[in-house]
């Protein structure tokens, strides 16, 4: 028998698999500290999941050339975007105010997508394989990474129409690459453990940061304002970067420790700055307190790779996604799963462990004025 295990402050399913045997349409699963719901009906292993549409809706795309969107309220697929990618679709990325969303690939393509008709918009083909993609908090701009390449190119949105083509901007594979929340710099991390950001206006790289990463950089997000990046490593470890201040220069990036026991490979941070999510190849998520560099919570269920995470704005939702189980003694991943955290401070572990660690340095203090318009949905997108 499987033994329960003994991390308090793991949402682990209970054994036996918890809510792995549920299809679509079903209740949460409650068997564990933290509810979760496990969706299924991609066949291959899952490269991204993204809360979108007022969080009402969740996005996620695939090695098996498909994109689904799903519907929080019901767990069901309302559309499937197929028949265009020929290869792995390796990310999506949502274009606010506007009902679309755009997909990249192996197969060289990125496609815009109308998410009320599953129509595609615009297509074109780039020189390589396209690892990433990210959409301005505007809505106006695109950006996406080429291997084996190392390029970065900057497009229009509305048309696909190239703006900016930023050539051997790595030396090796872009891992990850997306826009400050003032949509005005654009960051990339890469295989080789280098972190850049290109300034749209000076058209021209302003910050390189060889990072003391011991291995690839495998994701990157910035804090509300812009100040602050957090960077996710196969190294097993996540940093932060003060780039307004500038004390990494002499200092490196700050150290989240004890997250871990595999390859980290995905990060995000709350709208408020107050919580950080990462995912990683040791199966699981942890939540991480952002005032006192603490992490609160493991959430564990996948049975391989977490390949993606994402929060829904009030925090209340955490959605992941993971890869093909390799393993003959778990055979049902390739699944996105949602995880009810609304009450985990209700956790008498994590109360416990809260009050002795107190409130912490308080890394990314907020400014009185923020600019808060980041929105990750498509404003009036309800039905499809």
């Amino acid at each position: 028998m499987t033994p329960i295990n003994p991390d308090p402050l793991s949402g682990e399913d209970p054994p036996g698999g918890g809510g792995e045997e549920e299809e679509g349409g079903a209740g949460w699963s409650w068997g564990s500290k933290v509810p979760v719901k496990v969706l299924k009906a991609h066949s291959d292993a899952i490269t991204a999941a993204r809360l979108c549409c007022n969080d009402r809706c969740i996005l996620s795309c695939s090695s098996d050339c498909s994109a689904i969107l799903w519907d929080v309220e019901s767990f069901q697929p309302l559309r499937t975007f197929t028949g265009v990618h020929s290869r792995t679709i390796t990310e999506c990325a949502l274009i606010p105010y506007s009902n679309r969303m755009v997909t990249v690939s192996w197969d060289k393509k990125m496609v815009a997508w109308d998410l009320e008709t599953g129509h595609v918009l615009w297509q074109m083909k780039l020189d390589g394989l396209l690892t990433s993609c990210s959409c301005s908090a505007d809505g106006r701009l695109l950006v996406c990474a080429v291997d084996p390449q190392n390029s970065v190119y900057i497009c229009s949105a509305s048309s696909g129409q190239m703006l900016h083509h930023i050539s051997n901007h790595h030396r090796s594979t872009i891992t990850q690459c997306c826009f400050d929340p003032q949509s005005q710099r654009v960051a990339s991390v890469s295989a080789d453990k280098s972190i850049k950001l290109w300034d749209l206006q000076a058209q021209t790289t302003t910050v390189s940061i060889s990072s003391n990463h011991g291995n690839v950089i495998s994701d990157c997000c910035f804090n509300s304002n812009g100040h602050f990046l957090c960077t996710a490593s196969w190294d097993k470890t996540l940093k932060l970067w003060d780039l307004q201040g500038g004390q990494f220069r002499s200092q490196g990036g700050t150290t989240l420790q004890r997250g871990h026991e595999g390859s980290v490979s995905c990060c995000v941070l709350s709208a408020d700055d107050a919580l950080l999510v990462s995912g990683s190849y040791d199966r699981t998520m942890a939540l991480w307190d952002v005032s006192s560099l603490s992490r609160t919570l493991v959430l564990k269920g996948h049975t391989d790779w977490v390949t993606d995470v994402s929060l829904s704005a009030d925090r209340k939702l955490v959605a992941s996604s993971s890869k093909v189980s390799s393993s003959l003694r778990f055979l049902h991943d390739k699944t996105v799963r949602i995880w009810d955290v609304e009450n985990m401070e209700e956790i008498p572990e994590i109360k416990q462990r809260k009050s002795a660690e107190g409130t912490g340095i308080q890394i990314l203090k907020r400014p009185l004025e923020i600019d808060t318009r980041r929105p990750s949905t498509m404003d009036g997108f309800l039905d499809v």
